[in-house]
């Protein structure tokens, strides 16, 4: 006899109104199985008190948690429960072969379940193989046995995976930033279950693969495991890092600059860590960010580069396997150089106020050769100096000199190109001077 739509409309009305916590107050009890049953999470939505997958109905029965009376059974597949059919009235039932799906009612109260005979989908691995032909970034295997899906079917007739929660084991690598290389570790994928092929992303180094499982054979203590040939990755992958000084001297113009780069010359360190594969490596500098020019090769994992030239260089690390089929292209870095910039000051206070105006030094950018020549008025050299960061303390042979003019000539050139040929008067007030001479001779 099969139970009207509209009864158990009004049934699975009533099963949301009791809510979950009359619900889950009741489950199957089972006798004769061999194994203890595996009870399966499912969500609420799907309308069952319970799910559970035997290792074999045959010969087992079933009854409701809590309710010793007779209970009225009724049976329902894959078209949900509104297509039940009725068993009849009894304390237990015995289950059938088949998966499906039973209705339990006492009383105005009725109860769901699903029950899954696993000898019916009974995992099977007689090998796994290795592709002929694999991908760069993809591993085919193949598996020889069954680990079909495990489905059940809602309240409402939708069909539910039941993951059989295989495992697949491998060695990849992975990169470790403390000791800046790549490391082996285990990965380890969940599979709900396999039909013939397995696809994953290659490895990053030589490995086996296995399967094993399935947690159902594992709940019973009858795990099944096969294991395939040894696999040869061709995948590559690098970890590439660029490193710039922070700051720079005090009397330096800001670029304005964010990232890599501002004021040249500037020096930039590039390193590579690569996978076991990599054997062709290559740092490329270009111009042109699509790279369809490149300047400069380093064909190593680590090199220091001063960029000199105003304007944006970028820079890229490749690397590939030893028959050139996987190539791995890093991220692109910019470096950026600004316009040159070189201002001279026409005044200081050496000895005066230690840390305050007290040293001559021009303000730059970008300048990449300077030459700089202090005089006093009688054409003696005081001070000369080839770096723009380094300024004059005032001080000639270790003494400050007298407070007056002098004279600078500069010449100096900036990553733009622009020439500088500079000359002017320096004026030291308020000097310490503390020689025996006035100032009015050359200095000796």
């Amino acid at each position: 006899m099969m139970m009207s739509f509209s009864r158990y409309i009004s049934a699975l009305i009533a099963f949301f109104v009791v809510g979950v916590g009359a619900m889950s107050a009741q489950s199957l009890l089972f006798e004769g199985a061999s194994s203890a049953p595996v009870p399966v999470s499912v969500e609420m939505s799907t309308g069952f008190n319970g799910v559970y997958v035997l290792e074999d109905t045959d010969g087992v029965t079933a009854s409701v948690s809590g309710l010793e009376e007779a209970v009225r059974w009724y049976r329902f597949g894959v078209y949900g429960a509104a297509h039940a059919e009725e068993i009849g009235e009894a304390a237990s039932l015995r289950l059938t072969a088949d998966d499906c799906g039973y209705v339990v009612e006492a009383g105005t109260r009725r109860y769901y379940f699903w029950v899954v005979n696993y000898s019916n989908h009974r995992l099977s691995l007689h090998g796994l193989k290795l592709a002929a032909e694999q991908e760069c970034d993809r591993v085919h295997l193949t598996l020889e046995g069954s680990a079909a899906p495990i489905y059940y079917y809602t309240i409402n007739g939708q069909r539910r995976d039941i993951s059989r929660e295989l495992k697949l084991k491998y060695n990849s690598l992975e990169y470790d930033a403390n000791s800046e290389s790549y490391l082996q570790k285990q990965e380890i994928s969940t599979l709900a279950s396999v039909e013939g092929n397995i696809n994953i992303q290659a490895p990053l180094c030589d490995t086996h693969f296995t399967l094993s499982g399935d947690r159902f054979l594992e709940h019973w203590g009858k795990s099944a495991m096969v294991e395939s040939d040894f696999y040869r990755t061709n995948a590559v992958e690098a970890h590439t890092s660029a490193t710039q000084e922070d700051g720079g001297a005090d009397n330096e113009q800001d670029s304005g600059t964010e990232g890599l780069g501002g004021s040249a010359p500037c020096p930039v360190r590039f390193s590579a860590a690569v996978t076991d594969a990599a054997v062709f490596v290559e740092w490329q500098l270009s111009r042109d960010p699509e790279f369809e020019v490149i300047d400069d090769r380093y064909r190593q994992l680590e090199f220091d580069y001063t960029f000199r030239e105003n304007g944006t260089t970028y820079v890229r690390f490749v690397c590939d396997n030893d028959v050139g089929t996987c190539a791995y292209v890093g991220e692109t870095y910019e470096v950026q150089i600004g316009e040159s910039s070189l201002r001279c000051p026409n005044a200081f206070s050496p000895g005066a106020s230690e840390g305050v105006n007290d040293e001559w030094r021009v303000s730059y950018k970008s300048i990449i050769k300077f030459e700089c020549h202090i005089f006093n008025r009688w054409g003696t050299q005081l001070f000369s100096t080839t770096d723009p960061a380094i300024g004059w303390d005032g001080k000639y042979k270790g003494k400050l000199v007298p407070s007056g003019a002098y004279y600078y000539v500069i010449k100096a050139v900036g990553s733009d190109g622009r020439k500088y040929n500079l000359s002017g008067d320096i004026n030291i007030l308020h000097s310490k001077y503390t020689g025996s001479a006035s100032g009015e001779s050359p200095a000796e």
